[in-house]
């Protein structure tokens, strides 16, 4: 199969001897070794590269993304920051007139993701380089070159692949004919039609959205997929509708994009997104493979439940709708039949009452020891609804049903949520793991309820702010 795209500004066509070879290690066998290889999981932000379509420039990690993704995009590495006769970008002179750079080997990454917000004209520093370690220089003089660049022209050579016009680059098709060197070719769908006619053929494909968890099956796991579908080119699955009663989120729509969208109808869960993973990982992975992964420790999932969302799953031309917490039924499985998969997930018009916390060893780019969301309603000063779910206390994202029957019809005071606590026991039994004890899971998952009370009834709780 044959793939087309711009590469600093220019088209090149690829024919793929393998749909799983990342775009990092693409790159450094062309010759651009600009583009480091730190971690190879998403984590350091060293590969960082920016990727250019009709939803504009972002800068993505180069190791979890595979070469078919690129297809009929924009990809500009630290080599086509700089303009064609060599001139700096405004970002590139400013980190060597801020001695933004020491050892260096970080250096590339900072320059793709300062270099997209600069033509984004983005200045939210803290967010757009929590993706992005240094162990050198601290980042301080970073932080003052991306000051000092913000307001600097746009570059002309950056702003071609803004005017380029995506759809005279060749997608290379949704299929090539037949095996190629005794693997299946990759399927790029186009349609969420083409897409379940496909996977009812072939059930046991796997399914790439954004990959960002994929692509560490191959790059860490060694794991050969033989029959993959890349879904970065159906433009239905990344579709936000809004009905009379609720908003459709297609099961593709980034966390990137649904922490924009949510800042208006649902500010709690778009607080929660700010902290999944880092801006290269938002910018690609999807809210439909956050919920189908099925990980016990998604931060999505926690907030869907809790607002009482519901699951659109298709199989060929049959669709079924189902509340989103029946959906995990155990450890890494799923109410999903071979062939099926995560059309889109249906939220409430409003949520007003939904608070979400993520406890994790640091504040950005970390997995979540416990991530515990709460949506109570009342009738006067008496609870009539809860709605709590959990993740990281069992093998499954969960509601805490004995902690919410033990809320139901009660005062909403801190006394009655101190009270009802032990219910928690009833409703889970964490493990010990790496990220944090079973005890203190528990202890942590309590503290959560009372922050939840403590914040509605007016005290500051926010990590964010310090109190003298």
């Amino acid at each position: 199969m044959e793939i087309a795209f711009l590469l600093n500004g220019e088209t090149r066509r690829v024919r793929l001897e393998s749909p799983l070879t990342s775009v990092l290690d693409w790159l450094r066998a062309e010759g651009l070794t600009g583009t480091k290889e730190g971690c190879n999981e998403g984590d350091c932000g060293a590969c960082t590269v920016i990727v250019t379509d009709d939803a504009g420039p972002r800068a993505v990690n180069a190791c979890l993304m595979m070469l078919p993704q690129l297809a009929g995009k924009a990809l500009r590495t630290v080599e086509g920051i700089a303009g064609p006769q060599g001139q700096l970008h405004p970002v590139q002179q400013a980190m060597v007139d801020h001695h933004g750079s020491q050892c260096g080997f970080c250096t590339p990454g900072f320059i793709a993701s300062l270099a997209a917000a600069h033509t984004n004209r983005r200045s939210d520093y803290d967010d757009l380089l929590a993706g992005n370690l240094c162990r050198c220089t601290g980042y301080a003089p970073i932080l003052r070159a991306a000051e000092a660049a913000a307001e600097a022209p746009v570059p002309d050579w950056m702003q071609s692949d803004l005017a380029f016009d995506f759809a005279q680059i060749s997608s290379g098709g949704e299929r090539a004919a037949g095996p190629e060197g005794g693997r299946q070719p990759p399927f790029l769908p186009q349609t969420t039609d083409a897409l379940a006619e496909w996977y009812l053929a072939h059930p046991a494909a796997t399914l790439i959205a954004g990959g960002t968890d994929v692509a560490l099956w191959v790059t860490k796991q060694l794991r050969d997929l033989p029959e993959v579908a890349f879904l970065s080119h159906c433009d239905e699955l990344a579709q936000i509708r809004e009905t009379a009663q609720a908003y459709e989120i297609g099961a593709g729509v980034t966390i990137a994009r649904l922490r924009a969208w949510a800042e208006g109808p649902h500010p709690a869960l778009a607080d929660l997104l700010r902290r999944f993973a880092s801006e290269q990982v938002r910018h690609v992975a999807t809210i439909g493979g956050n919920i189908a992964n099925g990980s016990p420790i998604g931060d999505g999932p926690p907030a869907l439940i809790a607002m009482g969302s519901r699951l659109t799953l298709r199989r060929g031309a049959t669709r079924r709708t189902i509340a989103l917490e029946d959906f995990f039924l155990d450890y890494r499985k799923q109410d999903r039949a071979p062939g099926e998969f995560v059309e889109s997930v249906t939220l409430p018009k409003t949520a007003p009452d939904l608070a979400c916390y993520k406890l994790s060893k640091r504040f950005d780019q970390d997995i979540s020891s416990v991530c515990g969301c709460f949506n109570i309603t009342l009738k006067g000063s008496i609870i009539e609804t809860a709605r709590i779910a959990f993740g990281g206390m069992a093998g499954v994202p969960k509601r805490a049903v004995a902690l919410e029957a033990a809320l139901l019809g009660q005062p909403f005071t801190e006394a009655t949520f101190a009270a009802a606590l032990p219910a928690l026991g009833r409703d889970f039994t964490p493990l010990s793991d790496m990220r944090a004890s079973a005890a203190y899971r528990m202890n942590a998952a309590q503290a959560m309820a009372l922050r939840y009370i403590r914040a509605r009834t007016g005290e500051v709780v926010s990590v964010l702010e310090v109190l003298a």
